[in-house]
Order: structure tokens, then C-alpha cells, then sequence
């Protein structure tokens, strides 16, 4: 998380009717050289001014294809907006409304610790002449984290294709075969754990590297034995959810279906009826008829919209304690109002630059997502191949493929 030096005291003194007005205003002045992004878990007076609603990695994509805007708000944590700094042409520039929405999960695994563990875990192996470790990283990480897993033949996944892009990374290997092959799974331990385990991987397969301890806080035989080295991480609206939620809430609500993120610890994932990314959430209760009762367990601001949507159905979040990303609400009305404001009087605050070597490699882990996704061949990255410190004029960007993830 970064610093966000206080905005003027009059933009929080603004009227509620008076600020939208001038958002509105001020959108509208800026035409086509201007895109709103708005990620799901955003409230909802952000929300009403974004020209895209969506998950991380679909927003950067959809900024990317507005090839004639030049300014981007992402609506969003760090993270994010550095993905649609990646992903957007070198003339567009990316904003984040406040450089204090971070992301506590993307924050836990910082690049110095990920390279210290790769070389711990490769030490612990070396006797194994058929050793290999592939780092797979979930898209709610740094671009740091991005750029290293591109770099040393990885790549990125989502929460809907992240059983491909294991079974990728695992080249073949099964369940019950000596595990040569192992995969550092970056930042979420939830969803690296709830996706081995629906692939046949048992639990004892399992180790979670702690990054603040000495050797992740393992031993070389733990980490030999292990297919998973999971990074001690997780999301901190979803961690929330626990078992007993679960049962609650099937006493209170008989009938009720359980639907949760797979971010979610495996306790809770085990006992729901449905689980998921928040596009297949949003996506089993726009299909659901009349009458249809959902707790769901991800952040409330997505399940209020929902439960808006869909007053046919009975919608509540699975525990009523307060779900909420508190990073992502630091983005409100009155800090896009001031970035808004700025730009209209030619100064661009709170740009978010991606260097070009992370940028290069970002790009490499993301194509690789793609092809693997889609079926094809994973492509070697293409020269020549940026050394760290290029300046941008001198590297070659790699145009990204369209696929459906």
C-alpha cells in the first residue's frame, strides 16, 4: 500500500446530489479521452459513473481495447491498476483515485521474499536430478510478482481458470506419482489449496510457505514431499467466512443454496453448494428463477447489488459480519471527483507506471495464461528480451491475443 496525501477538506464537505452532479460534469467534458473502470466489490456511487463493471483482468482488458482514451480511472486497488498499466498502450495513463486502496492479499508477497523462497526450496532439491518448480501467481498480485513468474517460465491465473492453468504447470504429473514436479502458488493460499484439492490432490500434498519464518518454516523433507507450496496469503474479506456461517445460515434459511468465492478457506468451500469466481456468482443468480434463496459469501457490496438486481429472489451475504474490502472503499466520490478535477485543469495526479521490464514480463505470464486457457501452444517469449533499467522507447511491447478466461 502506498501513501495518498489528504485531498482538499471542501471535496469531503460536498453534498452528496452536488458531488455525482459534477462528476457527471466532468466525465462528460472529457468524452472519449476518458474511461471509468469499476470492479465489482466497489460501491455503488463509484460504481454509477464506470463505462465497465467487472473482475480485475476483464477491466484492464475491455481500457485496453479503448484505444482513443487517453486517461484511465481505475476504480479498483494498486494491483489492478497496475494489470491495466500493463495491458494499455504506452500513450494511455492509468489512475488509481487513491494510492492508499492496496490490496492486503497482493501486499503478502512481496518480490524479496518470493525470490528468497525460490532459492530455499531449489536448495532443498537439489538432489533431485528431476526437480522442477513452475511458480503460478493468482491475477491479485503485484507486478513484481507478475514479472518474476513470467520471467522463470510460470504463469498468471484467475479464480475461473486456475485448475488449467495447475494442471499446465504440473505437465502431466498425478496425484499419486513422486512429486518431481512441484508449484509455488503465489499470493492466495485459499485458492491454490481449494484447487488442488478438486483436482484429486490431497491435503497432504500440501505445504504452506510462511514467509516471515526461516525456510518458509519448513523442513527440506516437507518441501521434498510436497506437490503444493502454497504462500502464506489470503484475502481479507474472505478469509471472514467460516464453517459455522455455513451452518447458520442453512438453520435460519431452510432451502437456502450456499454460494462462495473459492478465495474462501476450504472449510467453507467444502460445505457450499456452489463455488466460484464473482462472474460465475453473478452469473448462477441472473440464471436462478423466482424465489430462489443464495448466501453468498464474497464482499457485501457485490451482494447487495445482487440482492438489488434480483428482488425476486431472497440474496444475503452468508455471514453478517462486515465483509467489506476497506482498501477498495478508500476509492469514493469525493477522490474521483478531485482526480477529475485535476485533469481538467491539465494535471495528472496519482499515475500508476509499471517499469518496462515488469512490464515485458507481466505481459509474457499474462499470454501464457491466455494460450493455456485457450488450447493453444505456450509460445516462447519473443526477442529481444529487456534487460533491467531499458528505457520504455527501447522494448518492444507484446500485443496480447484475445481469449476467453
Amino acid at each position: 500500500m502506498q501513501w495518498q496525501q489528504p485531498i482538499p477538506k471542501e471535496y469531503m464537505q460536498i453534498p452528496r446530489e452536488q458531488l455525482l452532479a459534477r462528476i457527471e460534469q466532468r466525465k462528460a467534458e472529457m468524452g472519449r479521452r476518458l474511461v471509468i473502470l469499476g470492479h465489482h466489490y466497489q460501491q455503488d456511487d463509484v460504481v454509477r459513473f464506470a463505462d465497465f463493471l467487472g473482475d480485475s483482468f476483464q477491466l484492464s482488458r475491455e481500457a485496453a481495447k479503448v484505444a482513443d482514451a487517453e486517461f484511465v480511472i481505475f476504480c479498483g486497488v494498486h494491483f489492478m491498476a497496475e494489470s491495466a498499466d500493463v495491458l494499455t498502450a504506452p500513450h494511455q495513463k492509468v489512475l488509481l483515485p487513491d494510492m492508499g486502496a492496496g490490496c492486503s492479499m497482493a501486499d503478502m508477497a512481496q518480490l524479496d521474499d518470493v525470490q528468497d523462497a525460490w532459492s530455499a526450496i531449489a536448495a532443498a532439491c537439489q538432489a533431485d536430478k528431476d526437480f522442477k518448480l513452475v511458480p503460478i501467481t493468482y491475477m491479485n498480485s503485484t507486478a513484481a510478482v507478475k514479472s518474476f513468474v513470467g520471467e522463470h517460465d510460470g504463469a498468471v491465473c484467475t479464480s475461473s481458470n486456475c485448475d488449467k492453468i495447475l494442471s499446465w504447470a504440473l505437465g502431466g504429473q498425478k496425484p499419486a506419482e513422486v512429486p518431481h514436479t512441484k508449484i509455488i502458488f503465489f499470493p492466495d493460499q485459499h485458492l491454490g489449496r481449494n484447487t488442488g484439492y478438486k483436482m484429486g490432490y490431497p491435503l497432504e500434498s500440501m505445504v504452506v510457505w510462511d514467509y516471515r519464518q526461516p525456510n518458509g518454516g519448513l523442513t527440506d523433507q516437507q518441501i521434498r514431499d510436497a506437490t503444493f507450496i502454497l504462500w502464506k496469503g489470503h484475502c481479507s474479506v474472505h478469509q471472514l467466512f467460516r464453517p459455522e456461517h455455513v451452518d447458520d445460515i442453512r438453520l435460519r434459511m431452510p432451502g437456502v443454496k450456499v454460494l462462495v468465492h473459492p478465495e474462501c478457506r476450504w472449510e467453507v468451500v467444502q460445505k457450499a453448494d456452489l463455488v466460484g469466481s464473482t462472474d460465475f456468482i453473478g452469473k448462477q443468480i441472473a440464471a436462478a428463477p423466482a424465489g430462489s434463496k443464495w448466501a453468498v459469501g464474497t464482499e457485501v457490496h457485490m451482494v447487495q447489488r445482487l440482492a438489488n438486481a434480483h428482488p425476486e429472489q431472497t440474496i444475503v451475504v452468508l455471514s453478517d459480519c462486515q465483509c467489506l474490502c476497506t482498501t477498495m472503499y478508500r476509492i469514493d466520490p469525493p477522490h474521483l471527483l478531485y482526480i477529475l478535477d485535476n485533469l481538467a485543469a491539465g494535471k495528472v495526479l496519482n499515475r500508476i507506471q509499471v517499469d518496462p521490464f515488469d512490464t515485458y514480463w507481466s505481459r509474457v505470464s499474462l499470454q501464457r495464461m491466455l494460450d493455456i486457457t485457450a488450447g493453444k501452444p505456450v509460445a516462447p517469449p519473443p526477442e529481444p528480451r529487456p534487460q533491467r533499467g531499458i528505457q520504455a522507447a527501447a522494448l518492444r511491447v507484446l500485443p496480447l491475443e484475445t481469449a476467453t478466461t
